[in-house]
């Protein structure tokens, strides 16, 4: 399993309730497979309309990776949702500004990827509020969307969510595109898979925390994802 292999495994695993703690960790597909965790979780994995889908990417800004995406975004006129992580930002802020000047959306990811199972409360705490600056002052925009790193949510990540008034967004579909072994063909088959209206597709327009050039793959998957969902009358959406 590589490090950033986000998502293992793809069956959607949910942890007990603890009174209003949450004692364990939600993997995607958690808020379509139970919704009776959805509400009092406040997880989605679904556009907030229900209608057409939401294209969005993580692990960036990445200084080839973002710049070859939007440009196929610019070119199909279609808005996306980018999952900022703060170290990125730092290394690349015109590029965080960039996106947001192109018209789409952002949400907040993490400052360092890192599984939050693996961290106390208060560096789950210090984490968000250090990616949270960081992209605020980047960008000139506050994100009201958060996805944690690897899809992994803990009882403090949720709490300081909601007290914040952000939604958290996992996602319905992706093409395991971060994946040595991913080609072209194989990421637009998987994101495209069994998508409807609402879906939330998952993309990575960088490969620091993957394997190496992953981004050049998603960038050649990405105009046949976007053509097979057109095909089935689907539009794009903001999440």
């Amino acid at each position: 399993m590589s490090a950033h292999d986000h998502r293992t495994p793809a069956t959607p695993i949910a942890g007990a309730l603890a009174g209003a703690a949450i004692a364990s960790y939600l993997l995607p597909g958690l808020a379509g497979a139970w919704p009776a965790l959805r509400r009092p979780l406040g997880v989605e994995d679904h556009t907030a309309s229900g209608r057409g889908y939401a294209l969005t990417f993580d692990d960036g800004p990445h200084a080839q990776g973002t710049p070859a995406v939007l440009e196929i975004l610019r070119r199909e006129r279609v808005r996306a949702t980018f999952f900022l992580v703060g170290e990125q930002v730092l290394r690349n802020p015109g590029l965080a500004r960039e996106i947001v000047d192109a018209g789409h959306g952002i949400g907040l990811h993490c400052h360092r990827h890192r599984n939050l199972l693996r961290l106390a409360p208060w560096q789950v705490g210090e984490d968000i509020a250090r990616a949270q600056a960081t992209i605020e002052s980047s960008t000139g925009r506050s994100p009201r969307l958060y996805r944690p790193p690897y899809g992994v949510l803990n009882a403090a990540a949720l709490r300081l969510a909601r007290r914040r008034g952000w939604r958290t967004l996992l996602w319905s579909h992706w093409g395991r595109d971060w994946e040595a072994r991913a080609t072209p063909t194989s990421i637009a088959l998987r994101v495209t898979s069994g998508a409807g209206e609402g879906a939330v597709l998952l993309l990575h327009d960088a490969d620091d925390y993957s394997a190496a050039g992953s981004w050049r793959r998603t960038v050649q998957a990405l105009p046949r994802v976007l053509d097979t969902l057109a095909g089935r009358g689907l539009a794009p959406t903001m999440p």
